[in-house]
């Protein structure tokens, strides 16, 4: 399951580092760059299984509040290829929550 994460949230990180290029603005590269900017905190050690879970849960919830707010920019600015990003993502994270959810264990 991590896996499919992971592989899932590479491609969407290379999809909207894409759109941020075709905006003509320079997208973060750099670790530090994304820890400043992220509204998810870092873990120390190592979690159990069951708290990776809860922990990989709360982050979809957390980017589904930031996409709502990015959304809404991307509306009031009638960026609708923004828009149309921005949900898809959305609409993923809100699926893969609530399966998670879904599992019994968070």
């Amino acid at each position: 399951m991590f896996e499919e994460h992971y592989t899932e949230l590479a491609i969407a990180v290379d999809d909207i580092a894409e759109r941020i290029r075709t905006l003509d603005v320079a997208a973060p590269g750099t670790y530090k760059a994304f820890s400043q900017l992220s509204s998810i905190a870092e873990v120390d050690g190592v979690p159990s299984s069951s708290e990776m879970v809860e922990l990989l849960t709360k982050g979809h919830e957390q980017v589904i509040k930031t996409s709502r707010q990015v959304l809404q920019l991307a509306q009031n600015a009638d960026d609708e290829s923004t828009s149309a990003l921005v949900s898809d993502r959305m609409r993923v994270h809100e699926k893969t929550a609530w399966m998670l959810r879904a599992t019994g264990r968070v």
